[in-house]
Protein backbone atom coordinates (compact mmCIF):
# COMPACT_ATOMS: atom_id res chain seq x y z
CA UNK A 1 0.00 0.00 0.00
CA UNK A 2 1.42 3.41 -0.94
CA UNK A 3 2.07 6.01 1.72
CA UNK A 4 0.58 9.50 1.69
CA UNK A 5 2.91 12.36 0.69
CA UNK A 6 4.43 14.55 3.38
CA UNK A 7 3.42 18.20 3.16
CA UNK A 8 5.10 21.45 4.14
CA UNK A 9 4.32 25.11 3.48
CA UNK A 10 6.42 28.13 2.55
CA UNK A 11 5.45 31.81 2.52
CA UNK A 12 7.60 33.14 -0.32
CA UNK A 13 6.21 36.24 -2.05
CA UNK A 14 8.70 36.01 -4.90
CA UNK A 15 6.49 33.38 -6.51
CA UNK A 16 3.57 35.82 -6.38
CA UNK A 17 5.68 38.37 -8.25
CA UNK A 18 6.75 35.74 -10.81
CA UNK A 19 3.13 34.65 -11.38
CA UNK A 20 2.10 38.28 -11.90
CA UNK A 21 5.01 38.86 -14.29
CA UNK A 22 4.10 35.88 -16.47
CA UNK A 23 0.45 36.95 -16.54
CA UNK A 24 0.70 40.73 -16.89
CA UNK A 25 4.00 41.21 -18.73
CA UNK A 26 4.72 37.95 -20.55
CA UNK A 27 1.12 37.51 -21.67
CA UNK A 28 0.41 34.06 -20.24
CA UNK A 29 -3.08 34.91 -19.02
CA UNK A 30 -3.87 33.03 -15.81
CA UNK A 31 -6.86 34.97 -14.48
CA UNK A 32 -5.31 38.19 -13.21
CA UNK A 33 -7.87 41.03 -13.46
CA UNK A 34 -7.33 43.37 -16.39
CA UNK A 35 -6.98 46.40 -14.10
CA UNK A 36 -4.05 44.74 -12.36
CA UNK A 37 -2.51 43.53 -15.60
CA UNK A 38 -2.55 47.09 -16.88
CA UNK A 39 -1.18 48.61 -13.68
CA UNK A 40 1.66 46.07 -13.45
CA UNK A 41 2.60 46.43 -17.11
CA UNK A 42 2.67 50.22 -16.81
CA UNK A 43 4.83 50.03 -13.69
CA UNK A 44 7.68 48.05 -15.30
CA UNK A 45 10.26 49.85 -17.41
CA UNK A 46 11.47 48.88 -20.91
CA UNK A 47 14.43 46.82 -19.63
CA UNK A 48 12.14 44.74 -17.45
CA UNK A 49 9.69 44.15 -20.30
CA UNK A 50 12.57 43.06 -22.51
CA UNK A 51 13.90 40.61 -19.91
CA UNK A 52 10.60 38.77 -19.37
CA UNK A 53 9.74 38.50 -23.07
CA UNK A 54 11.20 34.97 -23.46
CA UNK A 55 8.71 33.65 -20.91
CA UNK A 56 5.89 33.99 -23.43
CA UNK A 57 7.67 33.13 -26.65
CA UNK A 58 5.59 30.73 -28.81
CA UNK A 59 7.01 27.24 -28.89
CA UNK A 60 9.52 27.93 -26.13
CA UNK A 61 8.32 26.94 -22.68
CA UNK A 62 11.71 26.27 -21.09
CA UNK A 63 13.21 28.66 -18.54
CA UNK A 64 16.39 28.65 -16.40
CA UNK A 65 16.69 28.12 -12.66
CA UNK A 66 17.72 31.77 -12.36
CA UNK A 67 14.05 32.80 -12.32
CA UNK A 68 13.92 31.50 -8.72
CA UNK A 69 17.46 31.67 -7.27
CA UNK A 70 16.22 30.92 -3.72
CA UNK A 71 14.02 27.81 -3.58
CA UNK A 72 11.03 27.88 -1.20
CA UNK A 73 11.65 24.18 -0.54
CA UNK A 74 14.10 25.24 2.17
CA UNK A 75 11.60 27.42 4.06
CA UNK A 76 10.14 30.92 3.80
CA UNK A 77 11.97 33.28 1.44
CA UNK A 78 11.35 37.01 1.81
CA UNK A 79 11.11 39.23 -1.24
CA UNK A 80 14.25 41.05 -0.19
CA UNK A 81 16.18 37.77 0.08
CA UNK A 82 14.92 36.66 -3.34
CA UNK A 83 15.92 39.95 -4.96
CA UNK A 84 19.32 39.97 -3.25
CA UNK A 85 19.98 36.41 -4.44
CA UNK A 86 19.02 37.41 -7.97
CA UNK A 87 21.24 40.49 -7.92
CA UNK A 88 24.14 38.41 -6.59
CA UNK A 89 24.02 36.08 -9.61
CA UNK A 90 26.97 36.58 -11.92
CA UNK A 91 26.68 36.69 -15.71
CA UNK A 92 28.75 33.48 -15.86
CA UNK A 93 26.23 31.76 -13.57
CA UNK A 94 23.36 32.71 -15.86
CA UNK A 95 25.26 31.57 -18.95
CA UNK A 96 26.02 28.19 -17.36
CA UNK A 97 22.40 27.91 -16.22
CA UNK A 98 21.13 28.49 -19.75
CA UNK A 99 23.51 25.84 -21.11
CA UNK A 100 22.40 23.38 -18.44
CA UNK A 101 18.72 24.07 -19.11
CA UNK A 102 18.78 23.85 -22.90
CA UNK A 103 21.66 21.44 -23.45
CA UNK A 104 24.16 21.41 -26.28
CA UNK A 105 23.54 23.30 -29.47
CA UNK A 106 22.10 26.73 -30.22
CA UNK A 107 19.85 28.29 -27.63
CA UNK A 108 16.20 28.94 -28.51
CA UNK A 109 15.98 32.31 -30.23
CA UNK A 110 14.08 34.09 -27.40
CA UNK A 111 16.87 33.31 -24.91
CA UNK A 112 19.83 34.23 -27.11
CA UNK A 113 19.79 37.88 -26.03
CA UNK A 114 20.07 36.76 -22.39
CA UNK A 115 23.09 34.60 -23.25
CA UNK A 116 24.72 37.38 -25.28
CA UNK A 117 24.17 40.04 -22.61
CA UNK A 118 23.60 38.13 -19.35
CA UNK A 119 24.35 41.08 -17.07
CA UNK A 120 21.71 43.14 -18.87
CA UNK A 121 19.16 40.32 -18.60
CA UNK A 122 19.79 39.90 -14.88
CA UNK A 123 19.35 43.64 -14.29
CA UNK A 124 16.17 43.72 -16.33
CA UNK A 125 14.60 40.69 -14.68
CA UNK A 126 15.50 41.92 -11.17
CA UNK A 127 14.03 45.32 -12.05
CA UNK A 128 10.80 43.74 -13.31
CA UNK A 129 10.48 41.62 -10.18
CA UNK A 130 11.12 44.62 -7.92
CA UNK A 131 8.76 46.93 -9.81
CA UNK A 132 5.94 44.40 -9.87
CA UNK A 133 6.40 43.79 -6.16
CA UNK A 134 6.25 47.52 -5.38
CA UNK A 135 2.74 47.47 -6.85
CA UNK A 136 1.66 44.14 -5.34
CA UNK A 137 3.07 44.52 -1.82
CA UNK A 138 0.08 46.45 -0.35
CA UNK A 139 -2.22 43.68 -1.56
CA UNK A 140 0.13 41.08 -0.07
CA UNK A 141 -0.16 42.77 3.32
CA UNK A 142 -3.95 42.67 3.04
CA UNK A 143 -3.68 38.94 2.29
CA UNK A 144 -2.00 38.10 5.58
CA UNK A 145 -5.20 36.69 7.17
CA UNK A 146 -5.71 34.44 4.13
CA UNK A 147 -2.10 33.24 4.29
CA UNK A 148 -2.37 32.58 8.04
CA UNK A 149 -5.54 30.57 7.46
CA UNK A 150 -3.82 28.55 4.74
CA UNK A 151 -0.86 27.82 7.03
CA UNK A 152 -3.33 26.49 9.59
CA UNK A 153 -5.18 24.42 6.98
CA UNK A 154 -1.99 22.76 5.73
CA UNK A 155 -0.77 22.20 9.28
CA UNK A 156 -4.00 20.53 10.38
CA UNK A 157 -3.95 18.33 7.30
CA UNK A 158 -0.35 17.31 7.95
CA UNK A 159 -1.17 16.32 11.55
CA UNK A 160 -4.56 14.69 11.04
CA UNK A 161 -3.97 13.15 7.62
CA UNK A 162 -5.80 13.56 4.35
CA UNK A 163 -3.12 15.32 2.23
CA UNK A 164 -4.56 13.73 -0.92
CA UNK A 165 -7.83 15.62 -0.44
CA UNK A 166 -6.03 18.89 0.25
CA UNK A 167 -3.85 18.59 -2.86
CA UNK A 168 -6.94 18.27 -5.02
CA UNK A 169 -8.32 21.56 -3.64
CA UNK A 170 -5.32 23.70 -4.61
CA UNK A 171 -6.28 24.40 -8.21
CA UNK A 172 -8.62 23.18 -10.96
CA UNK A 173 -5.44 22.01 -12.71
CA UNK A 174 -4.27 19.72 -9.89
CA UNK A 175 -5.77 16.29 -9.28
CA UNK A 176 -4.52 13.71 -6.81
CA UNK A 177 -5.63 10.18 -7.66
CA UNK A 178 -4.81 6.65 -6.66
CA UNK A 179 -1.65 6.57 -8.70
CA UNK A 180 -0.18 10.01 -8.16
CA UNK A 181 -0.49 13.74 -8.67
CA UNK A 182 -1.49 15.08 -12.08
CA UNK A 183 -0.83 18.73 -12.89
CA UNK A 184 -2.19 20.02 -16.19
CA UNK A 185 -1.99 23.45 -17.84
CA UNK A 186 0.72 24.46 -15.39
CA UNK A 187 3.59 26.87 -15.33
CA UNK A 188 6.64 24.91 -14.33
CA UNK A 189 9.81 26.39 -12.89
CA UNK A 190 12.59 26.05 -13.71
CA UNK A 191 12.00 23.67 -16.60
CA UNK A 192 8.74 24.80 -18.18
CA UNK A 193 6.35 27.72 -18.13
CA UNK A 194 4.04 26.26 -20.75
CA UNK A 195 0.84 24.24 -21.01
CA UNK A 196 2.38 20.83 -20.54
CA UNK A 197 1.16 17.90 -18.44
CA UNK A 198 3.23 15.92 -15.98
CA UNK A 199 2.58 13.36 -13.27
CA UNK A 200 4.38 13.08 -9.97
CA UNK A 201 4.05 9.41 -9.12
CA UNK A 202 4.62 8.04 -5.66
CA UNK A 203 7.56 5.69 -5.51
CA UNK A 204 5.31 2.64 -5.02
CA UNK A 205 3.24 3.42 -8.11
CA UNK A 206 3.83 2.09 -11.62
CA UNK A 207 4.69 4.75 -14.17
CA UNK A 208 1.73 6.17 -16.06
CA UNK A 209 2.61 7.04 -19.61
CA UNK A 210 -0.70 7.05 -21.50
CA UNK A 211 -1.60 10.51 -22.70
CA UNK A 212 1.41 12.16 -21.04
CA UNK A 213 3.90 14.25 -23.00
CA UNK A 214 6.73 13.41 -20.63
CA UNK A 215 7.63 10.45 -18.42
CA UNK A 216 6.28 10.71 -14.87
CA UNK A 217 8.50 12.10 -12.14
CA UNK A 218 8.93 9.98 -9.03
CA UNK A 219 8.20 11.71 -5.75
CA UNK A 220 10.05 9.08 -3.73
CA UNK A 221 10.78 10.25 -0.20
CA UNK A 222 10.60 13.93 -1.09
CA UNK A 223 8.17 16.28 0.64
CA UNK A 224 5.67 18.42 -1.25
CA UNK A 225 6.10 22.06 -0.20
CA UNK A 226 3.03 24.21 -0.86
CA UNK A 227 3.54 27.90 -1.64
CA UNK A 228 0.31 29.96 -1.53
CA UNK A 229 0.46 33.05 -3.71
CA UNK A 230 -1.68 35.96 -4.91
CA UNK A 231 -2.39 35.19 -8.54
CA UNK A 232 -5.13 34.43 -11.03
CA UNK A 233 -7.09 31.26 -10.40
CA UNK A 234 -5.31 29.38 -13.22
CA UNK A 235 -1.76 30.15 -12.08
CA UNK A 236 0.33 27.18 -10.93
CA UNK A 237 4.14 27.17 -10.68
CA UNK A 238 5.96 23.91 -10.08
CA UNK A 239 9.52 22.74 -9.52
CA UNK A 240 10.48 19.08 -9.64
CA UNK A 241 14.27 19.36 -9.50
CA UNK A 242 15.04 19.82 -5.80
CA UNK A 243 16.37 16.51 -4.41
CA UNK A 244 14.69 17.09 -1.04
CA UNK A 245 11.28 18.41 -2.02
CA UNK A 246 8.88 19.22 -4.82
CA UNK A 247 7.27 22.64 -4.49
CA UNK A 248 3.96 23.81 -5.89
CA UNK A 249 2.86 27.46 -5.89
CA UNK A 250 -0.90 27.98 -6.22
CA UNK A 251 -3.48 30.76 -5.63
CA UNK A 252 -4.27 31.12 -1.93
CA UNK A 253 -7.96 30.35 -1.26
CA UNK A 254 -10.01 33.54 -1.06
CA UNK A 255 -7.60 35.59 -3.20
CA UNK A 256 -10.44 36.59 -5.55
CA UNK A 257 -11.89 38.82 -2.83
CA UNK A 258 -8.71 40.89 -2.69
CA UNK A 259 -8.86 41.99 -6.31
CA UNK A 260 -11.96 44.04 -5.51
CA UNK A 261 -11.89 47.47 -3.94
CA UNK A 262 -11.04 47.33 -0.22
CA UNK A 263 -13.72 47.81 2.41
CA UNK A 264 -14.75 51.47 2.45
CA UNK A 265 -13.54 53.39 5.50
CA UNK A 266 -15.94 55.36 7.62
CA UNK A 267 -15.72 58.36 5.34
CA UNK A 268 -17.26 60.90 7.68
CA UNK A 269 -14.62 60.21 10.35
CA UNK A 270 -11.72 59.98 7.90
CA UNK A 271 -12.91 63.11 6.10
CA UNK A 272 -13.01 65.00 9.36
CA UNK A 273 -9.36 64.09 9.89
CA UNK A 274 -7.81 64.69 6.46
CA UNK A 275 -10.58 66.38 4.48
CA UNK A 276 -13.07 64.79 2.05
CA UNK A 277 -10.97 65.16 -1.12
CA UNK A 278 -7.85 63.69 0.46
CA UNK A 279 -9.91 60.91 2.02
CA UNK A 280 -11.19 60.04 -1.47
CA UNK A 281 -7.64 60.08 -2.81
CA UNK A 282 -6.35 57.73 -0.12
CA UNK A 283 -9.20 55.30 -0.74
CA UNK A 284 -8.60 55.38 -4.51
CA UNK A 285 -4.96 54.38 -4.07
CA UNK A 286 -5.65 50.71 -3.35
CA UNK A 287 -2.82 50.15 -5.84
CA UNK A 288 -0.13 52.57 -7.06
CA UNK A 289 -1.28 54.90 -9.86
CA UNK A 290 0.18 57.55 -12.09
CA UNK A 291 -1.03 61.09 -11.59
CA UNK A 292 -3.04 60.85 -14.83
CA UNK A 293 -4.65 57.56 -13.74
CA UNK A 294 -5.51 59.06 -10.36
CA UNK A 295 -6.99 62.20 -11.96
CA UNK A 296 -9.19 60.05 -14.19
CA UNK A 297 -10.28 57.84 -11.30
CA UNK A 298 -11.14 60.68 -8.92
CA UNK A 299 -12.26 63.30 -11.50
CA UNK A 300 -10.04 65.94 -9.86
CA UNK A 301 -8.42 68.64 -11.99
CA UNK A 302 -4.62 68.27 -12.31
CA UNK A 303 -3.86 71.48 -10.42
CA UNK A 304 -6.09 70.48 -7.52
CA UNK A 305 -4.72 66.95 -7.53
CA UNK A 306 -1.15 68.23 -7.27
CA UNK A 307 -2.10 70.46 -4.33
CA UNK A 308 -3.81 67.67 -2.38
CA UNK A 309 -1.03 65.20 -3.14
CA UNK A 310 1.49 67.72 -1.81
CA UNK A 311 -0.45 67.87 1.46
CA UNK A 312 -0.72 64.07 1.71
CA UNK A 313 2.97 63.72 1.02
CA UNK A 314 3.76 66.28 3.71
CA UNK A 315 1.76 64.12 6.12
CA UNK A 316 3.76 61.04 5.05
CA UNK A 317 0.60 59.39 3.74
CA UNK A 318 1.74 58.97 0.12
CA UNK A 319 4.97 58.63 -1.81
CA UNK A 320 5.72 60.07 -5.24
CA UNK A 321 8.19 58.53 -7.67
CA UNK A 322 9.04 59.85 -11.12
CA UNK A 323 9.54 57.20 -13.79
CA UNK A 324 10.26 58.76 -17.17
CA UNK A 325 7.42 61.13 -17.95
CA UNK A 326 5.06 59.68 -15.35
CA UNK A 327 4.82 60.34 -11.60
CA UNK A 328 3.61 57.34 -9.59
CA UNK A 329 1.65 57.81 -6.37
CA UNK A 330 1.36 55.12 -3.68
CA UNK A 331 0.01 54.93 -0.14
CA UNK A 332 2.56 54.62 2.64
CA UNK A 333 2.43 52.14 5.50
CA UNK A 334 1.30 55.01 7.71
CA UNK A 335 -1.68 55.59 5.38
CA UNK A 336 -2.56 51.89 5.39
CA UNK A 337 -2.62 51.91 9.19
CA UNK A 338 -4.75 55.07 9.19
CA UNK A 339 -7.29 53.56 6.80
CA UNK A 340 -7.45 50.38 8.87
CA UNK A 341 -8.53 52.42 11.90
CA UNK A 342 -11.57 53.70 10.05
CA UNK A 343 -12.74 50.59 8.24
CA UNK A 344 -16.30 49.65 9.07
Amino acid sequence: MSSAPRLGISISPGLTALAMITDALAGRRRGLPESWRGALSARVGPLGHEAVRPLSAPGCSIAPDSLVPRSPAGGDVSMRAQLNALRDLTPDTLTADLERTFGAGPLPAPWRAAAERPARWLRGYAAALSEVWSTAEPLWRQARPLLDREIQRVGVTSVRGGPELLLSTLSPHIVYGERGLLIAGMEESPQSLGDRRRLIARKEDPPLMAGMEDPPQRLGERRIVLVPMLAGRDAVILSLDDPGAVWIAYPVPGADSLWRKPVTPAMDELSALVGPVRADLLCALDQPMTMSMLATDTQIAPSGLTYHCDRLRAGRLITRERRGREVWIARTRRAEELLELFRR
